[in-house]
């Protein structure tokens, strides 16, 4: 099996490295990640500027670049590039992330974005993520990523990126796995003035909503989450509504 590994947190970023680590067992790995950090790009593409790639050493991959680009121009450039050589890739991982993505983290999160860049080709994709931004703890993450594998590969409908959200916790100390549904996870966010006279968004998330189900809770609670994804943004239960417009 051959498998693409992309990220957004960049191509230095520690768990990029423990996920090319967990699935080397499992499969040839190839990387392509950003040069720089990329976190919040969503699913952003490069567009009327060029895009470069700098192949680079990367322990357990057999072949690796660092692009000039977003983590969906990571995904584009890897399997385009990859495929015109002669390798055929099976499947797309995404992470592992710095920071959890879920809720509406999904919609800004580069490690979504380049999951779904792969899903909306056609490729079976998974999104792995760590909820700290300074984690210490790789290990269920890593295990669910691996573990799962097979599992998606023959399983998971073509489209969809099963998101995969690990707490920062020794392994011993995760309660387990929850399938989850995405919350409605808020900020308390706003732009706050710098000295130079710019401004920086900065905030933290809060939960005003709790729901059955929801993916923050189980995760602050201390399990792990999976979640599946898809990518159709139509509300369906709309078209009766506007059916007594007149339009």
């Amino acid at each position: 099996m051959n498998i693409l590994v992309v990220n957004d947190d960049g191509i230095k970023a520690e768990g990029l490295f423990q996920l090319v680590q967990a699935l080397k067992a499992k499969g040839d790995v190839y990387v392509c990640a950003p040069d720089e950090q990329q976190s919040a790009k969503s699913h952003s593409i490069t567009l009327g500027k060029n895009v470069f790639a700098r192949p680079v050493d990367f322990p357990g991959a057999c072949e690796s670049f660092a692009l000039s680009g977003t983590p969906a121009d990571c995904t584009k450039f890897g399997l385009q590039f990859f495929e015109e050589a002669g390798i055929k890739i099976d499947m797309v991982y995404s992470g592992i992330n710095m920071g959890s993505n879920l809720g509406r983290d999904t919609l800004y999160s580069g490690t979504i974005g380049a999951a779904a860049e792969a899903a909306l080709d056609g490729y079976k994709a998974v999104a792995v993520s760590v909820d700290s931004h300074t984690p210490k703890h790789y290990e269920k993450a890593c295990q669910l990523a691996a573990d799962l594998l097979d599992q998606v590969y023959e399983k998971l409908d073509a489209g969809y990126v099963l998101s995969i959200n690990a707490p920062d916790l020794p392994l011993s100390e995760v309660k387990g796995t929850k399938l989850s549904n995405l919350g409605p996870r808020y900020y308390d966010d706003k732009f706050y003035e710098c000295e130079d006279g710019g401004y920086k968004l900065s905030g933290r998330p809060c939960f005003n909503v709790i729901c059955e189900n929801q993916d923050s809770v189980y995760l602050r609670d201390g399990y792990a989450t999976i979640t599946p994804l898809h990518f159709d943004f139509t509300a369906y239960e709309q078209f009766k509504n506007l059916g007594g417009w007149e339009i």
